[in-house]
């Protein structure tokens, strides 16, 4: 038994769920293990640790990431709510480059989400006051903070909610990817 890794077609992703011990008050579960992460390759020091609040449905957050040297990876769970979380591999030399993946994680499910460093994040909510948290590997810097449209036809994303979302002007009017 222990922490389950479920690795994606996109290299180094994983969708993670924890260990339950259940019993008559409910459960215990076990989310995170230095020692079973750095057994499936993730080892990030995580230096920082982040809240976003979407009052919304259908709030969509993203696509996210910050370039090298600053680049971070994330470890992403949803703790109200639901939302459909999505990455994209910006590794250039990776064979998924250009690729997406996406998985609901939510209150009830409970799994994770790994993100390595290369890759944009962003999400979408699926009901209205959700919540999610993040721990990330590198500071927060400002200067170094880019992303994709979330709506890019270069990665051609199926999110959940099309028509009435809300989303900021920052991330409705990147340009269009460019490798």
């Amino acid at each position: 038994m222990g922490i389950s890794f479920h690795e994606t077609e996109l290299s180094g992703v994983f969708v993670i769920e924890p260990e339950r011990f259940d019993d008559e008050r409910g459960f215990f579960a076990r989310s995170l293990s230095n020692r079973e992460f750095a057994a499936h390759g993730i080892n990030p020091e995580f230096v920082e640790g982040n809240i976003s609040f979407n009052r919304n449905r259908f709030t969509v957050r993203g696509m996210h990431f910050q370039r090298a040297p600053y680049a971070q990876a994330k470890l992403v769970r949803c703790t109200a709510g639901a939302i459909y979380d999505v990455v994209i591999d910006l590794r250039p030399d990776s064979i998924t480059f250009g690729r997406w993946f996406g998985v609901e994680l939510s209150a009830e499910n409970r799994y994770a989400l790994f993100v390595p460093e290369g890759f944009a994040h962003g999400f979408q909510t699926l009901n209205e006051n959700s919540e999610v948290v993040y721990q990330v590997s590198s500071y927060y810097v400002a200067e170094s903070c880019d992303g994709v449209r979330w709506n890019d036809p270069t990665f051609g994303i199926k999110w959940p909610g099309t028509e009435g979302i809300t989303i900021n002007d920052r991330d409705k009017n990147y340009s269009d990817f460019q490798p």
